[in-house]
């Protein structure tokens, strides 16, 4: 606003001082210029006689000026902005927990309002240190404590079920027949003289559910999980390796109902025969010897491992009693994809017109992950909406589709480089579950 254009309002206020919007845009001016009166301005303005955006803008006028009562009486309201004014204007006051309220208030109504450096500075603490110097009035908000950074360091993952797994049915129908179900009935196969535990390996594609799998395995059958990182077990020094993997059993061993799961499993029980080092060989020996349990007893431990190239697995993991289960997690079918996308949207503000069955059905090929990409980068589009228009902008269809046009399928590479394996490599029928999905999916 020019200042002709300000000279001109003022002048008009002082012959209609009653004219709520004059006077509001008469303040918008003088703020805009920098003006110090903006604040003295608002006069006799009553807050009931405006709208609720400028009321919270006046409201923040009056609390840079100092007047923080009058502020909060303009700040009174449901509206968001207005519950956001009124944070700033408790936190003026020194109402941490009032000020706190406000804002999550705000911000739950509109979540374009968030606003992390005031969230800090309302979740700040006033602390008194006392000593023999001065007596210090510190505000901080560092919290944390021992028990909070080891929660940093070792987050807890929340236990999950098949129900949390879009599709692979077949796979959860095999695990729940031959490893949840000895885990649950022990005293029924017992009689039979079957233990439950024993190792399954998983292969397929990168981000089609393998480490899912594994977890909600791990709460199916309410057991500890142990995801055990390739950095739990690698070292440079001789014999370190070979002694935390003992220890790792071991922690298994003593933890039952216990599931293992070593992602990567490559990394850890490669072929003997390509390794350079007799390191690497002593290492698969002992992993070996810990999943045969012939000096412990692996009774109730689970062995879950994933890898996308199986065939690089040292065969000897393979022999009945180690990784005598190998199941093949393919990509996902069309059904399974859709499921995948509901869980993936659930708890996302989406609109009516999402069409799941349309999006899975031009998505073959796509594995869990590719699905989980698409509906991030069309979360991405209604957030950037949602920021353009100042108001919450709920995933639609046109997002999604918008996304499919960027994500491509990732699973492609593997299919072929899996496919001259099956058909060159298949001692044993190992790799039939993999020429049968192709065949069935025209890519033989």
């Amino acid at each position: 606003m020019d200042e002709a254009t300000l000279r001109s309002l003022l002048e008009a206020l002082v012959a209609t001082p009653d004219n709520a919007a004059l006077r509001v845009a008469v303040i918008r001016g003088l703020h805009a210029a920098g003006d110090a009166r903006a604040a003295e301005y608002v006069g006799p303005l009553a807050p009931g006689a405006v709208s609720a955006g400028d009321r919270a803008f006046v409201a923040g006028v009056l609390l840079r000026a100092g007047a923080v009562a009058r502020s909060l009486a303009f700040a009174d309201g449901p509206e968001p902005e207005l519950q956001l004014a009124r944070a700033r204007a408790l936190h003026a006051q020194g109402d941490q927990p009032g000020a706190l309220a406000a804002y999550e208030a705000a911000v739950r109504a509109n979540p374009t309002l968030e606003d992390r450096d005031l969230r800090a500075l309302l979740g700040a603490q006033v602390r008194v240190h006392e000593g023999d110097g001065p007596r210090l009035r510190v505000v901080s908000n560092d919290d944390t404590d021992r028990s909070e950074i080891e929660r940093l360091l070792h987050p807890a993952q929340p236990a999950i079920a098949f129900a949390d797994v879009g599709g692979l049915d077949d796979i959860k129908a095999q695990i729940e027949k031959r490893i949840i179900l000895p885990f649950q009935k022990p005293t029924l196969f017992a009689r039979y003289k079957k233990k439950p535990g024993g190792g399954i390996l998983l292969y397929g594609p990168p981000g089609c559910g393998k480490t899912l799998l594994a977890r909600a395995t791990a709460g199916q059958c309410n057991a500890t999980f142990l995801n055990v990182a390739i950095e739990d077990v690698l070292d440079m020094w001789i014999g370190e390796s070979e002694r935390k993997l003992h220890a790792l059993f071991e922690k298994a061993r003593a933890a039952t109902p216990a599931v293992m799961f070593f992602d990567e499993i490559e990394a850890l029980a490669g072929k003997r025969q390509y390794t350079r080092e007799a390191t690497s060989s002593k290492l698969v020996s002992q992993f070996l010897s810990e999943m045969d349990g012939f000096v412990k007893n692996n009774t109730g431990v689970l062995i879950l491992a994933a890898s996308n190239v199986p065939w690089a697995v040292d065969p000897a993991f393979r022999r009945p009693g180690r990784f005598d289960r190998v199941l093949f997690v393919p990509p996902p079918d069309r059904v399974a994809r859709a499921a995948i996308l509901q869980i993936l949207l659930a708890g996302r503000p989406i609109a009516g017109d999402i069409d799941r069955g349309a999006i899975a059905a031009r998505t073959s090929g796509f594995s869990g992950a590719d699905l989980e990409n698409l509906v991030d980068t069309a979360a991405d589009r209604a957030i950037a909406a949602s920021l353009e228009r100042n108001t919450e902008v709920p995933i639609d269809h046109g997002h999604l589709l918008a996304a499919l046009a960027e994500i491509k399928p990732t699973t492609i590479e593997w299919l072929t480089t899996a496919r001259n394996y099956a058909r060159y490599s298949n001692e044993g029928g190992q790799y039939d579950e993999v020429l049968e999905f192709l065949r069935r999916h025209g890519k033989s």
